[in-house]
């Protein structure tokens, strides 16, 4: 999952940064409301994590750029500003949900996993298809109730597919999940993370789909 990080104060985002990089999120982080909005017109992110007092451009005429423009992605608005007030003309204006700073960061992982489920139309915590069951909280993945290793990018591969079974994921857009703007991609990357899933969770469960991608078939 690739999640967009706003936010101006340099202490905060190098900590926000490195909590989400830890749980396997590939995450690009900007300072300014002006360069969230260019990444938001060039990119493709699972959430975006929106801070609301930012240079150039506020973090509420991002928001409310975003919606006029039909970006759909879920906002999570992290922010000081803590009157009530606030906080409703933000989910009036189209946040997902709002968590205030100062705050904790399992907290905030926990709000992420919760709007990421939402947004696959999922609302219980563990994902199972096939005998597989991945659990997005610990990390956890078994086979039949047998637990399997997975290595961080493999992960990363697998629960976008695991949680949408039947959706199409082109490898353009798998790599858009395994990594952020500074991350080196090699050429095949997609295809070795792939053959991996398949040795550990079995060869059936991530179909080709011929010229297009891959998918966990419905069925």
């Amino acid at each position: 999952m690739r999640i967009l990080l706003v936010e101006d104060d340099t202490m905060i985002g190098e900590s926000v940064m490195d909590a989400l990089r830890a749980e396997h999120y590939a995450v690009d982080w900007v300072k300014d409301g002006e360069m969230a909005l260019t990444a938001l017109h060039t990119q493709t992110y699972d959430l975006v994590l929106l801070d609301l007092g930012l240079p150039r451009r506020d973090g509420m005429a991002v928001l409310h750029s975003m919606r006029s423009h039909k970006i759909r992605t879920p906002v999570l608005i992290a922010t000081a500003r803590d009157s009530v007030q606030q906080r409703i003309q933000g989910l009036d204006a189209g946040a997902d949900d709002y968590v205030l700073k100062p705050y904790d960061l399992d907290e905030l992982l926990a709000r992420i996993r919760a709007l990421l489920r939402r947004a696959s139309g999922r609302a219980e915590p563990i994902y199972e298809h096939k005998g597989v069951s991945i659990n997005p909280a610990t990390r956890e993945v078994s086979v039949g109730g047998q637990p399997v290793l997975l290595s961080a990018r493999e992960w990363a591969v697998l629960e976008p597919m695991l949680a949408r079974p039947g959706l199409v994921l082109s490898r353009t857009q798998l790599e858009e999940k395994l990594y952020g703007w500074k991350d080196e991609i090699s050429s095949n990357a997609v295809e070795v993370y792939i053959h991996g899933l398949r040795k550990k969770l079995g060869p059936e469960l991530i179909q080709n789909v011929r010229g297009v991608g891959y998918n966990v078939p419905k069925v």
